[in-house]
């Protein structure tokens, strides 16, 4: 419980920009997420759509009000795959009508290939959303994988990280 206390004032307080100059980003980094890279002055997200298995279209705006943690991943990388059990956790314990999980599988990563994923890896709370032709991830400047990238509730990029965290961790 003090986790996701913590956690959540956390991502609320960053995600605030009248307050993210108050967020305490050496203690994110202490707390493991060593490889948190906080970002300043960033252009806003992309408006490049990607896509789900019914062939619906979203963008970031579809997110606005909320903060995000946007992942981007491949059903071939073996970090995502150690990963993606402790995002699934994270938006299971706070996702909801203030923060939002959304993994991105970028690259050639067929459907099937991600519901196996998400059946080996116990996945049961995340979205299966596509970005096939790596449209999205380039214009985002995903050069590696995974890569997460925490917006705020206006779409602005706030912090990046490159690599695989446990999400579920305090």
């Amino acid at each position: 419980m003090l986790r996701s206390v913590l956690l959540y004032t956390a991502l609320v307080i960053g995600a605030n920009t009248a307050l993210a100059d108050e967020v305490d980003w050496q203690a994110a980094k202490d707390g493991g997420l060593d490889k948190l890279v906080v970002t300043t002055d960033a252009p806003a997200v992309s408006q490049t759509t990607f896509s789900d298995p019914d062939g619906g279209r979203h963008s970031f705006a579809d997110y606005q009000g909320k903060v995000v943690l946007v992942n981007f991943w491949a059903t071939w990388c073996a970090p995502c795959r150690e990963e993606m059990p402790s995002l699934d956790a994270l938006q299971a314990e706070l996702g909801g009508d203030d923060f939002q999980v959304v993994p991105i599988a970028t690259g050639r990563n067929t459907v099937e290939n991600i519901d196996r994923f998400f059946k080996e890896t116990e996945v049961e709370n995340l979205p299966v959303l596509l970005d096939p032709r790596q449209k999205l991830s380039r214009e985002m400047g995903v050069v590696g994988l995974p890569v997460t990238i925490i917006l705020d509730r206006d779409g602005n990029e706030i912090a990046r990280l490159m690599g695989d965290a446990d999400w579920a961790s305090d």
